[in-house]
């Protein structure tokens, strides 16, 4: 199951640096492909706001 990333996103782009799959993309807020998201959960462990969520 995948990630998401909610309107929290403050786009910080601290999440982006952590994925192993490349799978966040920038935007007015960060969103993840669920093609490429592999569910390890390191980009909500540093999210300062709580953003990211399990699908």
């Amino acid at each position: 199951m995948a990630h998401r990333i909610t309107d929290e996103c403050l786009a910080c782009g601290t999440c982006i640096d952590e994925c192993p799959e490349g799978a966040i993309s920038e935007g007015d807020i960060y969103v993840i492909d669920p093609e490429l998201c592999i569910d390890c959960g390191s980009c909500a462990e540093v999210c300062p706001t709580g953003a990211i969520v399990e699908e």
